[in-house]
């Protein structure tokens, strides 16, 4: 269903950059303190009803949430963020995302990660390999002097103490999951998240970094992620390329 997925995210991107192009458009704050734009409702809007007509799997988006009595039983679902970075979106840097990730037994197994702006897409499918835009990608750096990357938006101080404590002193700040896709393509090698993240926020990521022989560890577990938690927030995480051992 890969390209079928794409496709919903290019005509959800093609709605979210009318609005874009606008010179204002209306913010409200929701209760989590997170910015909500028009684009953020018309693209999920969108990537629903065109996830309903490829398969019959149950859908969770940002903007559509799900209680856990009545997902705890899933075992194959969409997750979708249709505006991930929505503080990018009203700053109006282009480094906002789409995200559409499959899980299946609380794994993901396909992820989409659709960049409006540029027009990009990066995705992957399980023991299918990552791709951006059709190439296959792949993280084989070796570099010693290591490249990290913060958020523009959520960075903490944990992270910023974790590149000195580590003596990372290259720095790249992306907005959204790009992060993840500039990991999976051997631009930067380590991307700590010492912040509130959700599932919604890392799904798509998470399988394109590994695709590309990457790992996201759970600071907590030393484990990968897993999904469909009953709290669907994510506990802090490093992703890092697989030759690295940050735990």
């Amino acid at each position: 269903m890969i390209n079928e997925v794409i496709s919903i995210a290019k005509e959800a991107s093609k709605a979210i950059m009318l609005i874009y192009k606008n010179d204002t458009f209306d913010i409200k704050i929701k209760s989590d303190n997170s910015p909500l734009t028009k684009a953020d409702l018309i693209s999920n809007e969108i990537i629903v009803n065109g996830l309903k007509k490829i398969s019959n799997y149950p859908i969770i988006t940002e903007e559509s949430y799900i209680e856990y009595e009545k997902r705890k039983y899933w075992n194959k679902y969409w997750i979708v963020d249709p505006l991930d970075g929505t503080k990018d979106f009203v700053a109006k840097n282009g480094e906002f995302t789409i995200n559409i990730a499959l899980i299946h037994n609380q794994k993901p197994i396909l992820g989409i990660i659709y960049i409006p702006v540029s027009d990009d897409v990066y995705y992957a499918k399980l023991n299918n390999g990552s791709f951006k835009n059709g190439i296959k990608i792949y993280n084989t750096s070796t570099r010693k002097e290591l490249i990290g990357s913060d958020s523009n938006f959520h960075s903490s101080k944990e992270t910023i103490d974790f590149f000195k404590s580590n003596s990372i002193l290259n720095i790249k700040r992306f907005g959204s999951s790009l992060k993840f896709c500039k990991l999976a393509e051997g631009v930067i090698d380590v991307y700590p998240r010492f912040n509130g993240t959700k599932e919604w926020d890392t799904a798509a990521g998470d399988i394109i970094v590994k695709e590309a022989g990457c790992i996201i560890l759970n600071i907590k577990t030393k484990k990968e992620l897993i999904y469909n938690k009953e709290n669907i927030q994510n506990n802090y995480f490093i992703a890092q390329r697989n030759n690295l051992n940050f735990l």
